[in-house]
């Protein structure tokens, strides 16, 4: 999580925004890939829909297999 997130409260708001957004578009992403997501201080301001189709656009944009589920 950014440091540009001031305090606790923001960064497990962000952390939980950016974990059921992944949750949301996992079949996007390839079956194995290690991913590293970096909240910014944008994460607490985008609407959730937003913020999941621009990380299932980018969970896609990552070469590989997909799962099928």
């Amino acid at each position: 999580m950014s440091r540009q997130l001031k305090n606790a409260v923001q960064r497990n708001r962000a952390r939980r925004r950016l974990r059921e957004a992944y949750r949301a578009s996992r079949d996007a992403a390839p079956e194995r890939a290690s991913i590293v997501i970096v909240g910014r201080p944008a994460v607490l301001t985008e609407p959730f829909a937003a913020l999941a189709m621009q990380l299932r656009g980018a969970l896609t944009a990552i070469p590989g297999a997909r799962a099928l589920r």
